[in-house]
C-alpha cells in the first residue's frame, strides 16, 4: 500500500512552484519513513533547462545520504518523469518510483516512452503510476489554463523599436 502523504507534500511543493511562475511539479524523495530530499521544477529560475524537480530531489537526497545509489528510497513526483528525468531515477538506482499524474507529450515512463522498465538497462524501479493523479492533473491544468488566459504582450518589431534607421 503506498503512503499518499509524501505525494500530499509533493503537491505543495508544486503550488510553490506555480506561485514561482514555475511549470508546478514538485518530487519527495522518502528512505524508510523520512524524507531525505524535496523539490520542486526551478527551471524558469534557475535557468536550467535541466531543473527538473525530480533530478533537483535526486541530486540532494544523494546529498543528505552521502551516496548517489538511492537503492532504498522511494522517490514521489506529481507528473509523470521525462526522459532526462527517467534515465536519472534509473542511473540513481531508485527502488521505486510513485507518480501521479500521466504526461502523453514528454512522459518517459509509460505514456511516450518507457525508460525505467527497459530490460536493457541495468535498473528498473517499481513503478506505481496514478497516485493522486487526479489533484496533481488538477495543478497542472490549471497554470496551463491560466498561462492561456493571460494577455499576450505586444511584441514590437526592428521598424516599431526604432532599430533601423533610414
Amino acid at each position: 500500500m503506498i503512503d499518499p502523504e509524501p505525494m500530499r507534500l509533493a503537491l505543495r511543493l508544486a503550488e510553490e512552484a506555480m506561485k514561482m511562475g514555475e511549470v508546478p511539479v514538485g518530487a519527495v524523495v522518502v528512505r524508510g519513513a523520512s524524507v531525505v530530499a524535496q523539490a520542486y521544477n526551478l527551471r524558469e529560475t534557475l535557468e536550467d533547462p535541466t531543473a527538473h524537480a525530480e533530478r533537483i530531489a535526486l541530486t540532494l537526497a544523494g546529498r543528505a545520504l552521502g551516496t548517489w545509489r538511492l537503492d532504498d528510497c522511494t522517490l514521489y513526483v506529481t507528473l509523470e518523469p521525462c526522459v532526462m528525468c527517467a534515465g536519472a531515477i534509473v542511473l540513481s538506482r531508485v527502488k521505486k518510483l510513485v507518480y501521479g499524474a500521466i504526461d502523453p507529450k514528454a512522459g518517459g515512463c509509460e505514456s511516450l516512452y518507457r525508460i525505467v522498465s527497459d530490460t536493457r538497462l541495468n535498473h528498473r524501479p517499481e513503478v506505481e503510476a496514478g497516485v493522486l493523479a487526479d489533484e496533481c492533473g488538477a495543478i497542472l491544468k490549471s497554470f496551463f489554463q491560466a498561462r492561456r488566459n493571460r494577455p499576450k504582450s505586444v511584441i514590437l518589431g526592428p521598424f516599431e523599436e526604432g532599430c533601423l534607421s533610414g
